[in-house]
């Protein structure tokens, strides 16, 4: 399979989103120097948009991801930066959603 992209959608337990995403900014440089690493940050809703747009709202951010292949992937899954992170933060997490995405294109 070739690149994947990724779509995580991480909400925190209430008044938690800060610090999951100072402990996620912190493991940001350990990602992108994974091998296969394309993309990799976190957004939050953006202000001033107008009322079309549906807000996830303050106790969630959302990962996008995109990675060489789902080999990749599963090594940056398994890595020890990772693992740590998620230590880090299991207490602080209300709910998590991760899609794998393949290209729509040819």
């Amino acid at each position: 399979m070739s690149m994947v992209h990724v779509v995580a959608v991480i909400t925190a337990k209430p008044g938690q989103r800060a610090a999951i995403l100072a402990a996620f900014n912190d493991n940001v440089p350990a990602v992108k120097a994974e091998d296969g690493c394309i993309e990799y940050g976190a957004a939050v809703d953006a202000d001033g948009v107008g009322s079309w747009q549906t807000r996830y709202g303050d106790d969630t951010f959302v990962v996008v991801e995109k990675w060489a292949s789902v080999d990749a992937l599963k090594a940056h899954a398994k890595s020890a930066h990772m693992a740590e992170y998620a230590a880090k933060v299991k207490d602080m997490i209300a709910d998590r959603a991760v899609h794998v995405l393949s290209p729509a294109y040819p």
